[in-house]
C-alpha cells in the first residue's frame, strides 16, 4: 500500500531558508546565494521523503514566500502594476519570474522606476498561514507559466526521485482571489482550464506521471452553479489526450454536496482529509464510495501535534478498503502547519514528549499504517502497543486535568456581560480619558532588536542575571514612552520588549501549555512562528503583565494600554488539545485572562486591549456551524472583560479577516474600541461597519507594517478622509495595522511620525469645518458636499 504527503515545510533545518530571504532583502546576499539556499532545502526534504519510504512525494509545494503567489505567476494572472518589462525578462527557477518582481508583489516594491503597492494577505482558510491575495479583473490576462513546476521536477529527477508536481486548482485559485472593479473571478474559470491543459501538457512533456490539484475550497459551502462549473473544468482539463494522472485533492473539512461530483469526475484519483472532515467517511459510504479512483486517505493530521491514534486509523482505513479502487494512506494536509521534527525537543517534559508527532515522525506515522493496512495488525503489533500505552498515559495523567480550574469552569456564568450598556460606558470613557477627536495609538509591540534579542538570548542561557535583563526591559520601555511621546501619540503602549511572541508569552506564564523550542512553523513570507502545546487545564498562578504595564505607566502621564491576548487567539494559534470540545478550553482561557485584567484594572490601568486577530480564522468554513462557534467564542471573550468597570476601556485587534464575518460578534464581545488591518486593502474593509450593530469605536489599520513601504502624510490622509466618510469622525482612531515587532527603528519613526501629521491635519481640517476628499460637509443641507 502506497503513502503520500501533501506537502512539507519550506524553512529547512535550522530556518535556512528564512536567513536566505532577509539576507537577499537585506542585501547581504545575492539572487545566486538565495537560489542555492532554495535549492538546498528542496532537495535535503525530497531524500527525507525519499528515505523515508513515502511512495507519491510532492514537488513544487515549495515556495520562496507563498504557493498562492507561485499559482499566480503560473498562470500568467500577474496585476499590470507589476508587468512593465515582464516580457523577455530572464526568471528565477524558484519563483519562475524575476525574484524582484516577485517579492515586490508579496512586499511592495520598485517596478520600472514606480513604487508599487503588494497583493494582499489574507488567511489560507482557517489556518495561521497567509496567503498572498490574487487580483482578477477585466484587464486580466492569463498565460501558462510552467518554469517554476517544470524545474522543480527535473531537479527532483536529477536526484533519482519521481516527484508528483503540485499545483493550486483552478477553482481554488479564483475563489482566493479578489475582485478588480467589480470582476467576478469564477467567470473566468472555462479560460483558466485551457491553461491548465497547457501546464499539464507540459508536464506530462518533461515526465510527470501524475499530478495533484488542490482543490479546498470544495469543503466549503458552494453553490450548485459553482459546482456545475467545477465539473465542467475539469471535464475539459481531463479531455487533452496526453495529460498526466490527475489527482483532485481537498482538505481542511468535509466535501459535502462535491462527493457526488468527484464521484463522477473524470479523474484519476481524489484526495479526502479524514481528521478535519470525518464526515467524509459517511459521504463516501452513502455516495456509492470511488470504485474506479485512487483515494488519497488523509488519516494522519496535518494540523496538530498529537501522536495518532494507529488502530483507530487502522480501522478506518479498513472500512475505506472496499469503497475505492486503490487506497493511499496520506497526510490530511501538508505538513506546512507542524514544526519539522520532536528530536530538537530535548527540553519538553518527557511525558508531554510521548504525546506528541512533529513531521518527521508522522511520516513514521503513514510508513507503520501502510504496512498494517497491508498486512493487517499482526505486521505492526508492536507498534500497535506501544501506540496504546502513549494514548492511555495521557489519558490517566495528572498533568492534563486540574480539579481547581473544572469547578471554576462549572461556576463561570453561561452569559456574562459588562456592567453597564456601550453609550454609558463610551460616556464615562470619554470623561475620563480625555482624548482629540481621532486618537493616535499603535496596536502593542515595538520593533526588537538586535540588542534586545541578544539580551534575551543571554537571559534564557544564563549569561545574565535576572536583575540585567529586566534592566534592559526597562530601558526599552523607557525608550519607546519617550518615543511615543516626542511623536505626540495619545495613548501610549509600553512596546512589549518582554514577549518574543504574542501567544508564546502568556503561554509561558500559564498552566497547560509546553514550549517547544525548536517547533517553528511558518507563517508567512520568511515569518515564523512556534505555537505552543496547549496539553492540560488552564490557570493563571500569577500576574502576567502587571509589572511592565504600570511601569510603563509611571513613565508618563498619557494612558498606557494593558496588552492582552485573547482566549480565542491563544487557543487557535496553539497546537490545542484534541481530547476536550475547544469551547471549554477556551473558557479555562477566558477566566485566566479575566484574572489578568482584573489585577491590571486594580493596578491603575484604564485602558486595556484583549488581541483575538484569530476570531475570524477560526470560524468554521460551513455555514451552518458558525453560529455555535460565534456563541463559545464571544462568551470566552466576555469572560475575560465582564470584570472590566464601565470607565475602563476595552479594545481589541483583529488581522487579516474577513470583517463582515464577524463584525456583528464585536457587538457581543462588548467592545469599546476595534482596531483591525486595511492599509492594504485601501480600507475596504470598513464597509462592513455601515448597518452593523456594533456602536463602539473603529481603528482601521493605515500602515503596512508587512512591508517595507513607509506611508507618506498625505497616503495617510486619504485613507482617514475614507474612513471619516464611512464611520464618521466621532468613532475614528488612527493606528497602524498590526505590531510593529518585525519593523526597524528607522522605518517604524519614520511611519508613525507620519500617521500623527496625518492625524492632526484631518483634526484641523474638521475642527475648521472643511471637508477632505470624498467627506461630507457637516454644515451643508442633506444631499449637498
Amino acid at each position: 500500500m502506497r503513502t503520500a504527503v501533501h506537502g512539507m515545510g519550506r524553512m529547512g533545518e535550522r530556518r535556512a531558508l528564512k536567513w536566505a530571504l532577509e539576507g537577499y532583502w537585506a542585501g547581504r546576499i545575492d539572487a545566486a546565494q538565495l537560489e542555492a539556499a532554495a535549492s538546498a532545502v528542496r532537495r535535503r526534504t525530497w531524500k527525507l521523503l525519499d528515505g523515508a519510504g513515502i511512495d507519491v512525494v510532492p514537488s513544487n509545494d515549495f515556495s520562496l514566500y507563498d504557493h498562492v503567489l507561485d499559482t499566480v505567476v503560473a498562470v500568467g494572472a500577474v496585476p499590470a502594476r507589476f508587468r512593465p518589462g515582464l516580457a523577455g525578462e530572464g526568471v528565477s527557477a524558484s519563483a519562475g519570474i524575476a525574484l524582484d518582481r516577485y517579492f515586490a508583489m508579496a512586499r511592495g516594491g520598485e517596478i520600472a522606476g514606480q513604487t508599487v503597492a503588494p497583493l494582499e494577505l489574507t488567511k489560507w482558510f482557517d489556518t495561521n498561514y497567509h496567503h498572498l491575495v490574487p487580483e482578477i479583473g477585466s484587464g486580466t490576462t492569463f498565460a501558462a507559466r510552467p518554469t517554476k513546476v517544470v524545474d522543480e521536477l527535473a531537479e527532483a529527477a536529477g536526484l533519482g526521485i519521481d516527484t508528483t508536481p503540485v499545483l493550486l486548482g483552478p477553482l481554488t485559485f479564483l475563489v482566493r482571489s479578489t475582485a478588480v472593479v467589480g470582476a467576478d473571478p469564477l467567470a473566468r474559470l472555462d479560460e483558466l482550464a485551457g491553461v491548465y491543459m497547457e501546464l499539464l501538457g507540459e508536464l506530462a512533456a518533461a515526465g510527470a506521471n501524475w499530478v495533484r490539484l488542490d482543490e479546498p475550497a470544495l469543503v466549503q459551502d458552494r453553490s450548485a452553479d459553482e459546482l456545475v462549473a467545477f465539473r465542467r473544468t475539469y471535464e475539459r482539463i481531463t479531455s487533452a489526450l496526453d495529460r498526466p494522472r490527475l489527482v483532485v485533492s481537498t482538505y481542511f473539512g468535509h466535501v459535502g454536496d462535491a462527493m457526488s461530483v468527484l464521484r463522477d469526475l473524470p479523474v484519476d484519483g481524489v484526495g479526502l482529509d479524514f481528521c478535519a472532515g470525518p464526515e467524509n467517511l459517511d459521504l463516501l459510504e452513502r455516495t456509492g464510495g470511488l470504485p474506479d479512483k485512487t483515494l488519497h486517505a488523509g488519516v494522519v493530521d496535518g494540523r496538530n501535534v498529537w501522536v495518532n491514534d494507529l488502530a483507530a486509523s487502522l480501522a478506518l482505513l479498513d472500512r475505506l478498503r472496499d469503497l475505492v479502487g486503490e487506497l493511499v494512506v496520506s497526510s490530511s494536509c501538508s505538513f506546512l502547519h507542524v514544526p519539522d521534527r520532536l528530536a530538537d525537543e530535548a527540553s519538553l517534559d518527557p511525558a508531554v514528549r510521548s504525546w506528541l508527532a512533529f513531521a518527521e515522525e508522522k511520516l513514521a506515522e503513514l510508513a507503520v499504517l501502510a504496512r498494517g493496512a497491508e498486512g493487517g495488525p499482526t505486521a505492526v503489533e508492536d507498534d500497535l502497543a506501544a501506540n496504546r500505552d502513549v494514548l492511555a498515559s495521557r489519558r490517566r495523567s495528572a498533568l492534563v486535568a486540574d480539579p481547581v480550574v473544572r469547578r471554576a469552569v462549572e461556576a463561570a456564568p453561561s452569559d456574562p456581560r459588562r456592567s453597564a450598556p456601550a453609550a454609558e460606558r463610551r460616556a464615562l470613557q470619554r470623561a475620563r480619558l480625555g482624548l482629540p477627536p481621532l486618537p493616535t495609538t499603535t496596536i502593542g509591540s515595538f520593533p526588537q532588536t538586535a540588542e534586545l534579542r541578544a539580551s534575551r538570548a543571554a537571559w534564557r542561557s544564563g549569561r545574565a542575571g535576572d536583575d540585567e535583563y529586566a534592566a534592559a526591559l526597562r530601558a526599552e520601555v523607557d525608550r519607546v514612552v519617550d518615543l511615543q511621546e516626542t511623536l505626540g501619540f495619545d495613548v501610549l503602549v509600553h512596546g512589549e520588549p518582554e514577549r518574543d511572541d504574542m501567544v508564546r508569552y502568556f503561554a509561558g506564564l500559564l498552566t497547560g501549555f509546553a514550549l517547544p523550542e525548536e517547533g517553528w512553523v511558518q507563517s508567512f513570507g520568511s515569518r515564523c512562528v512556534r505555537p505552543p502545546v496547549l496539553y492540560g487545564d488552564v490557570s493563571r498562578p500569577g500576574p502576567l503583565t502587571v509589572p511592565w504595564a504600570t511601569y510603563a505607566q509611571s513613565r508618563t502621564d498619557l494612558p498606557v494600554k494593558g496588552m492582552l491576548t485573547g482566549p480565542v487567539t491563544m487557543l487557535r494559534w496553539s497546537f490545542v488539545r484534541d481530547d476536550q470540545p475547544p469551547s471549554a478550553t477556551a473558557t479555562q482561557l477566558g477566566l485566566a485572562i479575566g484574572d489578568e485584567l482584573a489585577d491590571l484594572q486594580a493596578a491603575g490601568v484604564c485602558v486595556v486591549q484583549v488581541d483575538e486577530p484569530a476570531l475570524r480564522e477560526g470560524m468554521p468554513l460551513r455555514r451552518a456551524e458558525r453560529d455555535a462557534y460565534l456563541a463559545w467564542a464571544t462568551r470566552a471573550f466576555r469572560l475575560a472583560t465582564r470584570v472590566a468597570e464601565p470607565a475602563t476601556q476595552v479594545h481589541t485587534h483583529m488581522c487579516y479577516a474577513e470583517l463582515a464575518d464577524v463584525v456583528d460578534a464585536l457587538a457581543a464581545m462588548e467592545v469599546d474600541v476595534v482596531s483591525f488591518e486595511a492599509a492594504r486593502s485601501h480600507l475596504t474593509l470598513l464597509d462592513a461597519f455601515e448597518g452593523a450593530a456594533y456602536e463602539g469605536d473603529v481603528g482601521p489599520g493605515v500602515y503596512d507594517v508587512h512591508s517595507p513601504l513607509v506611508p507618506s502624510p498625505a497616503d495617510v490622509e486619504a485613507l482617514l478622509w475614507r474612513a471619516v466618510g464611512v464611520v464618521g469622525a466621532d468613532r475614528l482612531w488612527v493606528n497602524p495595522d498590526c505590531g510593529l515587532k518585525t519593523r526597524g527603528y528607522d522605518e517604524t519613526v519614520a511611519a508613525l511620525a507620519n500617521i500623527v501629521a496625518a492625524a492632526r491635519s484631518v483634526r484641523a481640517a474638521l475642527a475648521d469645518r472643511r471637508p477632505g476628499p470624498g467627506e461630507r460637509d457637516p454644515s451643508a443641507p442633506s444631499g449637498e458636499t
